[in-house]
């Protein structure tokens, strides 16, 4: 009879001595409703999260974007490249060209930006340090005596870097002509391979686009690039203690260990410093 109604089981009480089923104990257990039966409940699947369009897209890289990646691998692989960092207060420049900047574009039909000050100070420092301006040809150094420096430009095709042939000879106004006339011309890709070629030392200035500081990658042969960067209100200790706001710029130079020391590299920063928090000593050539 059980065995016909395995459910009566699961409503059977003991009651006898010693835990015996009574025949009373099997009447109730049958006269009882069965116990509904335990299941688990299956846990629900999770839901399949849709992912939005994971396509691709390829390009071929362009000729410039294969050169420009070439030799950014040259430099990193043939230079002993550190880099070394000061900054700078650009009080005295933003007011000399707070100063003149009306009259300088009235009369020479061009803004006056700072670059220009910044390729005249690295010339005076060029001169002073000329193994920065220098470049090494498997065993001999080569010191060029005139500075073309190189202005990186950045294009919708890359980064380009024209060069400005014999910067010593310029003013601050043909510093400022020259580098407006072949950022123009790279831009709408009518410069020269020899415009591109030939630079014996680099300025970049990475502060256009916002960069706080950055270490500079050299172009080779030469064996040191200027990294220029934003221009930030901090608060500065003044030499009387006073605590104040000043326009601060960082600047990042790296060069080829194999040529310039520590020393030269950083007493070179520190002439181009001293040089923009005096713009003065240009003029006067101290």
């Amino acid at each position: 009879m059980l065995a016909e109604k395995p459910a009566v089981l699961d409503n059977l009480v003991t009651t006898g001595r010693g835990g015996r089923t009574t025949k009373t104990d099997l009447i109730d257990a049958f006269e009882k409703k069965p116990m509904p039966q335990k299941t688990e409940k299956a846990a629900p699947a999770p839901t399949p999260k849709t992912a939005g369009p994971r396509g691709e897209t390829r390009e071929p890289m362009s000729m410039l974007r294969r050169k420009i990646a070439k030799r950014l691998v040259e430099s990193q692989h043939t230079a002993a490249i550190l880099t070394t960092f000061n900054e700078v207060d650009m009080s005295a420049v933003m007011a000399l060209r707070a100063k003149y900047k009306d009259i300088f574009e009235k009369r020479h039909g061009l803004k006056l930006g700072f670059m220009g000050f910044f390729l005249k100070a690295s010339v005076w420092a060029l001169t002073e340090f000329p193994r920065v301006n220098a470049s090494i040809e498997n065993d001999e150094i080569i010191y060029h005596h005139y500075c073309d420096i190189g202005v990186a430009v950045s294009t919708e095709k890359g980064l380009l870097v024209p060069v400005l042939r014999n910067v010593e000879q310029m003013s601050v106004k043909d510093v400022e002509h020259a580098i407006n006339e072949l950022a123009v011309k790279a831009r709408v890709n009518k410069i020269s391979l020899d415009e591109l070629t030939g630079g014996t030392f680099t300025v970049s200035n990475g502060g256009i686009f916002g960069s706080l500081l950055s270490t500079p990658i050299i172009n080779p042969p030469q064996t040191a690039i200027l990294g220029m960067h934003k221009i930030q209100q901090r608060p500065m200790v003044l030499e009387d203690g006073r605590i104040e706001a000043r326009p601060m710029m960082y600047l990042a130079m790296s060069y080829d260990h194999r040529l310039i020391d520590g020393k030269e590299a950083v007493q070179f920063l520190v002439k181009v410093k001293e040089i923009i928090e005096d713009p003065s000593r240009l003029l006067l050539g101290v």
